[in-house]
């Protein structure tokens, strides 16, 4: 009897899961609310990463122009008479201005610096738990929680979708957030956009304690929270 209480209990939570319940307007109504305009749909500008390599040359200044270039760890690149110049989180334009800043304050009259990024780093996000095919994928700019979920081949049956962590590092602290993707599906929780590094973990399985511990130690859905 006991067996067959728990197999109803399991029956009843998957009816519960399956069901959407969705606010989301449909038919004309729903293309008019996702309906963005043309200049929306250009990607926003690179920003320079450790790793990221680059060319920063001076016009009429062979001495001064660096082929290659590499970002340290730190984000900086090390350029001649000025030294250090942090380039991280920059656009190319913003670093050449930055340059150019650098060399007029006590070098060069006027100068025209250009940066050119020659090489990117290999973003990535990881996918893992209770889904069809966990792995690390590559990250593009607008990811979210939904499109990191369908690049997964989608969670499995046994998925808790109430129950889906997200850990982020942001500043050498680690984060950890909680969600619901039905919620999120339903339209009734915005989607989570994603960041390079982003870790997704989909529950929810009863034989994984540490996950237990995890969905216990984050109480609040939808919070970035300090994660040990």
């Amino acid at each position: 009897m006991r067996n067959i209480g728990l197999l109803a209990a399991c029956l009843v939570m998957t009816a519960c899961q399956r069901g959407n319940d969705s606010i989301i307007p449909e038919g004309d109504a729903g293309y008019a609310a996702i309906a963005i305009d043309d200049s929306d749909r250009l990607p926003s500008r690179y920003a320079l990463s450790p790793g990221d390599v680059i060319s920063v040359r001076v016009f009429d200044e062979a001495d001064l122009s660096v082929e290659e270039i590499a970002l340290d760890n730190a984000g900086v690149v090390s350029l001649p008479l000025i030294g250090d110049v942090h380039a991280a989180g920059l656009t190319a334009t913003e670093l050449a201005h930055a340059v150019e800043a650098a060399y007029a304050a006590d070098y060069v009259r006027d100068p025209r610096v250009s940066v050119l990024v020659k090489k990117t780093q290999v973003r990535t996000i990881a996918v893992e738990g209770e889904v069809a095919l966990p792995g690390v994928y590559p990250y593009a700019e607008g990811q979210t929680l939904l499109t990191a979920l369908a690049l997964a081949r989608s969670p499995t049956e046994k998925a808790r979708l109430d129950e889906i962590l997200i850990f982020r590092t942001v500043d050498g602290e680690r984060m950890a957030g909680r969600f619901d993707a039905r919620a999120i599906r339903g339209g009734r929780m915005p989607d989570v956009p994603l960041l390079p590094g982003d870790t997704v973990v989909v529950g929810f399985s009863s034989s994984r304690g540490a996950f237990l511990d995890a969905i216990r130690a984050i109480p609040v859905i939808g919070i970035f929270r300090p994660w040990p």
